[in-house]
């Protein structure tokens, strides 16, 4: 080994060595050029998603719209009076974003946000804040999910957890279905030892209409891989994610 002395290090830290770093980065793909044109070309992208998505919603409106004023009309309201003027447009904005998952994909959420990791142990968000619409009423509900997995080599950004959770929310669901997305989606993206996914929701068809019980909940849950198989690591998944 050749050590170099002091002022022929200080030689690379200046002047010859910068060419060098930057010669070093453009032969290895490092470019700032190439990392810009990278990020422009991903913007782009989304961008050009973005705009469909927002064309293709701008051309639904007006159906939306006159269907909330018929349904208005059917109740016996008067829509030109003042307060409903644009109640049928807001309403229908109102429904485009409530169900804006229609729209979204789980790839494009992750973004690239899948990390090599070699952790072995649960990871666990919970308490994930989740507003949904029935879709055999069109009523609300809302709760918390709770969202276990083991990772196999790989982790995911925590946010990311969130936002596959709000994805399928966005959407006219029922909690069954819902909960099962969620765990399916994190599978497949991460291919982890296993997955957990609770949810626990009050139901607005239950509380605002037909049996009115004002404090039920519900509570589902969907386990896959060793948290099926597996009752201590089961067991250890509630413990964690029981809320004082």
């Amino acid at each position: 080994i050749e050590y170099q002395k002091p002022a022929a290090m200080n030689s690379h830290c200046n002047g010859t060595g910068k060419q060098l770093v930057t010669d070093f980065y453009y032969n290895n793909g490092f470019s700032e050029l190439s990392l810009e044109t990278k990020k422009t070309t991903v913007q782009q992208r989304k961008q050009h998603e973005t705009s469909g998505k927002d064309a293709e919603d701008e051309s639904r409106l007006p159906a939306l719209e006159a269907a909330y004023s018929s349904i208005l009309r059917g109740l016996g309201e008067d829509t030109d009076r003042q307060g409903l003027l644009r109640t049928p447009l807001r309403a229908a904005k109102a429904m485009q974003f409530l169900t804006k998952g229609y729209h979204e994909d789980v790839y494009d959420i992750l973004n690239d946000a899948i990390f090599d990791e070699d952790h072995d142990e649960i990871v666990i968000v919970k308490d994930i804040e989740m507003f949904s619409l029935c879709e055999h009423h069109l009523v609300p509900f809302f709760g918390r999910v709770h969202i276990g997995y083991l990772p196999n080599k790989k982790v995911v950004g925590l946010s990311k957890l969130a936002r596959i959770v709000e994805m399928y929310s966005r959407r006219l669901q029922v909690q069954e279905r819902l909960t099962k997305q969620i765990a399916m989606a994190i599978s497949e993206a991460l291919q982890p030892a296993g997955v957990a996914v609770v949810i626990e929701a009050a139901h607005m068809c239950m509380v605002m209409r037909g049996v009115q019980k004002m404090n039920s909940r519900t509570v589902t849950s969907c386990m896959l891989g060793v948290f099926r198989e597996d009752p201590k690591t089961r067991e250890e998944f509630l413990r964690l994610t029981k809320t004082a």
